[in-house]
């Protein structure tokens, strides 16, 4: 069954990887040969090529995905380091444990890895996929234990190989949001190569459904550099949107200090930064536009405003100042929040990143992940549209399907 599904994917995708000067080896006949080597060396990356298939597809099903078990669909789409032009014939290698929480050979399994002299294999839950000419791919699989030591969280392991003169590069294992041992030691630890590897698991027809979008190059050492010298101000593209605690001025969690994501992070969320230079007029002028964007959203959308001007701050002048101007705007969804500035490390602020000379930094989130971000929008129709438009575009296949949690 599995090789026939298999066989009728990559029939139907007509997919081939290739790399130029590849090495005819025994073992691994579409390895590549030597590349520029980015993201440092790490162990058995030969074995991302153990009996890799010449034609590959934008779909892969591993063996476990017809086993006993619960079955989880891994997708998303593969973007330049921008975090929003889609790239196409990007070669993804995944690896995992099975359900006892090993790597097994199964030599009755066609692409299961023969322990090397060490003893070391990735088992047979493991397989490739190619994105496709819209940067997507999906990878159907068997829902990853952790190891019987219970020392890591389980996860799924990722490595990709462009199609370019660079060498290939491991990213952060995907893990998931509601594993316990999923702690924030463990958070703080990740370096979200590739972007962040923390999937939200929600359920489709009984099959768990997590996105990793992958940001190529992103926080990987020695990437090529782009000439880019746009102005700079918050986390990449890709990146999880941080925990923080601005104190709550006006809006629905007035007189709190309530973290964006950690209460409001399901579905989209807008924060907008304004930093040292504010502009009152056109402030109001996003923050009406941002209401109304809220309210016909309901749900599934959270706005909030962060001020953050470190000039002559004043926790009391700065709580009036956001008060009067909720009631002048008669703002009913969106929180108004200040932090002392964003430097600031009691409320956590400084992990955002934002410059505070910019005019304002827009980062909208899904399921705590940046899915967009704008520096320096004015209030105009056209920015608008831009921002309107960049919430329909991420939603994505799976926007609205429940959580596992609540299933």
């Amino acid at each position: 069954m599995k090789s026939s599904l298999l066989a009728i994917a990559l029939f139907l995708t007509g997919i081939t990887f290739s790399t130029c000067n590849a090495q005819q080896s025994a073992s691994n006949p579409n390895a590549p040969s030597q590349s520029m080597q980015v993201g440092g060396d790490f162990e058995n990356n030969a074995f991302t090529y153990y009996g890799m298939p010449r034609v590959l597809s934008a779909i892969d099903t591993s063996a476990g995905f017809h086993e006993n078990g619960q079955k989880l669909l891994i997708t998303g789409t593969v973007f330049r380091k921008d975090g929003k032009t889609p790239v196409p014939n990007v070669l993804i290698y995944y690896y995992h444990t099975t359900p006892s929480g090993r790597y097994i050979h199964r030599h009755t399994e066609p692409r299961s890895m023969e322990p090397n002299a060490q003893g070391q294999t990735h088992g047979y839950l493991r397989g490739w996929v190619q994105s496709d000419h819209n940067g997507q791919y999906k990878i159907y699989t068997l829902s990853a234990r952790a190891y019987p030591t219970h020392d890591e969280p389980a996860h799924i392991h990722l490595t990709v190989k462009e199609p370019n003169g660079l060498s290939e590069y491991y990213l952060d294992d995907i893990v998931f949001d509601d594993d316990r041992l999923l702690t924030t030691a463990v958070r703080k630890k990740f370096k979200n190569r590739g972007g962040s590897g923390v999937v939200r698991l929600l359920v489709k027809d009984s099959i768990h459904v997590g996105e990793r979008d992958i940001i190529l190059g992103l926080n990987i050492p020695d990437y090529p550099k782009d000439d880019s010298k746009e102005t700079s101000s918050g986390l990449s593209i890709g990146e999880d949107q941080p925990s923080f605690i601005p104190y709550h001025a006006y809006g629905p969690d007035k007189g709190k200090n309530t973290c964006p994501v950690c209460k409001y992070g399901r579905y989209h969320g807008i924060i907008l930064f304004i930093g040292n230079h504010p502009k009152w007029d056109d402030i109001k002028r996003w923050l009406l536009f941002l209401e109304e964007e809220s309210i016909q959203r309901a749900q599934y959308l959270k706005v909030y405003f962060v001020y953050g001007n470190s000039i002559q701050y004043s926790k009391e002048n700065r709580q009036q100042l956001l008060e009067a101007l909720g009631k002048e705007l008669n703002i009913q969804r969106t929180a108004l929040t200040y932090v002392p500035s964003f430097s600031d490390t009691h409320t956590e602020a400084v992990l955002n990143r934002i410059n505070p000379d910019v005019e304002n930094t827009f980062i909208i989130y899904k399921h705590r992940r940046i899915v967009d971000k704008y520096i320096n929008l004015k209030p105009d129709k056209e920015n608008f549209e831009r921002i309107s438009k960049a919430l329909e575009k991420t939603k994505g296949e799976y926007f609205y399907l429940s959580d596992v949690g609540n299933h």
